[in-house]
């Protein structure tokens, strides 16, 4: 039986400048949706990407002294990197210059010129720059644009125009006949009562006064406007053809299921959006759902206001997946979520280090110690079992409601039910109190399958949300994952394996006063980078070192190495050593461990999360009896002080170096 098809897609990020964390939450969120679909058996196309024209661009570009596509080639670079960062699994990254959507925006421009659908004019009102947007004086909010709150500049210029109001009662029955199309209920009334009822005015779809945009192919000193262009995407990128020649992946997943966007831009995509589709005859989209914001400190996060928190500085700071807990575990369904350096050490500590990874790392040491390591269950059970495995069976059910209702924080509580259930079942039946007792010993074994099955069903629930934590649970736990439509049944795991020998920390504590400094150091150290060429003029002053030149190597020599980035996940340091710290150090879908003697330049603590240069291939070696399986490149100055190699840009794990 074929997989049901399932479309879901991001609003494309806009190349203005590097997305910040509030940013980022929606591709994660959006990813997260999508591997739950997965896992519950759909065939899912997920789509993201980069909106790449318009006036704001032309101007950064100059700003920056480069072409605008330099400049976008550069951004979207960096916006597409932290999405590889945040392990978001999209099929489609496209982007608005691509030749293949450039061509069809032209085709759907004309074809709706052709009908009649669009006109030619003049606007003349009040035009923000950033939102690239025209409104009327009673639009504006105390002199300003209503959308996002900055100046707006008298324009006028000669433009074609899309007869919105030709299609508005339409789509008023349209959502009126589908009420689950604009989510959640408040942005639907807002699009109802402050644009649809009291009427739409035509909306200006072409631009004259710059030119880094589609050009309109008969009237080439017109740029289609970026609506147009960008809204386009979610039909381009499934190759979409307006002459009848489309891709057969149209019209497997078309329409989509989803769009994910942000709040601000609801009206672009539940008005003009589905009036375009319908001036071309295509189905509306299912559901759009217009997400709250992530704030920080209660205000809106801007440059300008300096109050921007980068996801990859957090996942410098915590791991990928702990920031991934956050950001999708924090925000409410309809209101907006906050985000403190302060909040994310809180909840690392409280959720991710004590309630899930204290129960996983003392579960598995437990079994470890009293069985060995193997996995057995006698099935010496007690009334105190009957709880656990109720609230077992019974919580994947309502993470699918609540998934299916797009509540993901609701979905990641109720798996945290059962982790807490879980705890409370060790303080209830005392593991170490039946180990005493060699006639329990069975009820012991039974009490710990009990646990870990608890555990896995918890790993496979998760997976959607915490993927590489899901992976690694399920691995200490010495299982493959099954799929989620076999949870129905507590007792899957199997007997007779046994557990990883060394339990791997998932979520270390951090002290938050130790987190402060460094969050300080760190913007003192970005500020005085951003001062530039003050530092230039010292230079000659900087310190220099000649070493002896080794032989010099042939190509063929140099190919033998193998070096790739590698992120430190987990980092202790080698008892009865002074010198050395033991890493263990992902590597594309490896884990390696390696030993350095780097212990006097850098704290375990202060290794977990950093991104280094690895030698790959090096003959692993036992230093001070631990198997140290490759070298952490790092650089020395004339006083022995080591530095750690890192990549100048954000790279993912594995990327080779070359």
């Amino acid at each position: 039986m074929a997989k049901k098809p399932y479309y879901i897609t991001t609003a494309i990020a806009y190349t203005s400048g590097k997305p910040h964390i509030g940013n980022t939450y929606e591709a994660v969120l959006a990813d997260s949706i999508a591997r739950f679909k997965r896992m519950e058996g759909y065939d899912v196309r997920f789509q993201t990407g980069t909106d790449e024209h318009g006036q704001k661009i032309e101007i950064k570009a100059e700003e920056a002294g480069v072409t605008p596509k330099a400049f976008v080639d550069n951004v979207s670079g960096q916006i597409k990197n932290i999405w590889d960062l945040m392990n978001t699994s999209y099929d489609k990254f496209i982007r608005t210059t691509d030749a293949d959507h450039e061509k069809q925006v032209q085709k759907i421009f004309k074809k709706l010129y052709d009908q009649g659908d669009i006109y030619k004019g003049y606007y003349e009102g009040k035009y923000c720059t950033p939102c690239e947007s025209f409104f009327t004086e009673s639009q504006l909010v105390d002199g300003k644009c209503p959308d996002c709150g900055r100046e707006v500049v008298d324009a006028k210029e000669e433009a074609y125009f899309f007869k919105l109001s030709k299609y508005a009662d339409r789509l008023i029955d349209y959502i009126n006949e589908h009420p689950e199309f604009i989510q959640p209920e408040s942005r639907k009334n807002e699009m109802m009562n402050n644009f649809l009822l009291p009427g739409l005015q035509d909306l200006c779809v072409s631009r004259t006064s710059f030119s880094w945009g589609i050009p309109v192919d008969f009237d080439p000193k017109h740029v289609v406007y970026v609506w147009i262009d960008a809204l386009s995407n979610y039909i381009t990128g499934l190759g979409y053809d307006l002459d009848g020649n489309s891709d057969p992946m149209f019209e497997k997943y078309w329409p989509a299921d989803l769009h994910l966007i942000g709040k601000d831009i609801i009206r672009f995509h539940t008005i003009y959006w589905p009036i375009m589709l319908m001036a071309l005859d295509l189905p509306l989209p299912k559901q759009v759902f217009g997400h709250p914001w992530l704030l920080m400190n209660g205000g809106k996060m801007s440059k300008s206001k300096g109050n921007i928190i980068y996801a990859d500085d957090l996942v410098d700071f915590f791991g990928v997946d702990a920031v991934r807990y956050f950001v999708l575990h924090e925000m409410p369904f309809d209101n907006d979520g906050t985000i403190t350096w302060e909040l994310m050490v809180e909840r690392l500590n409280s959720d991710l280090a004590n309630i899930l990874g204290n129960l996983v790392n003392r579960t598995i040491s437990m079994n470890n110690k009293y069985f060995g390591g193997v996995i057995s269950n006698p099935g010496v059970c007690e009334t105190v079992d009957e709880e656990l495995k109720a609230v077992a069976l019974a919580m994947p059910g309502k993470v699918a409601e609540k998934m299916d209702k797009l509540r993901v924080a609701d979905a990641i509580s109720e798996i945290f039910v059962l982790l807490r259930r879980c705890n409370k079942y060790i303080d209830e039946t005392e593991p170490w109190v039946l180990a005493k007792d060699e006639s329990k010993k069975d009820r012991l074994a039974t009490v710990l399958y009990n646990l870990m099955e608890g555990i896995r069903i918890s790993a496979v629930c998760l997976e959607a949300f915490l993927p590489d934590t899901a992976k690694k649970i399920l691995d200490q736990l010495g299982t493959q994952r099954r799929s989620y439509e076999e949870l129905g049944e507590f007792g899957q795991l199997e007997t007779g394996g046994k557990v990883v020998e060394k339990p791997e920390i998932l979520f270390a504590r951090q002290d938050l006063k130790e987190v402060m400094e460094k969050v300080e150091a760190m913007h003192e150290a970005r500020a005085v980078k951003e001062e530039g060429p003050a530092q230039e003029e010292n230079a000659q002053d900087e310190e220099v070192i000649d070493i002896e030149a080794k032989p010099e190597i042939t190509y063929d020599d140099f190919s033998k190495l193998q070096f790739q980035v590698g992120e430190i996940i987990a980092c202790e340091e080698v008892k009865k050593s002074k010198k050395l710290l033991c890493s263990q150090v992902k590597i594309g879908s490896q884990v390696k461990q390696i030993v350095s003697g780097i212990k006097k330049y850098y704290s375990a603590e202060e290794m977990v999360g950093k991104k280094v240069m690895v030698l790959v291939n090096l003959k692993p070696a036992k230093l001070a009896g631990i198997l140290s399986e490759g070298m952490i490149l790092c650089a020395e100055d004339a006083q022995g002080n080591l530095s750690l190699m890192v990549p100048e840009k954000e790279m993912p794990a594995g990327a080779e170096i070359c």
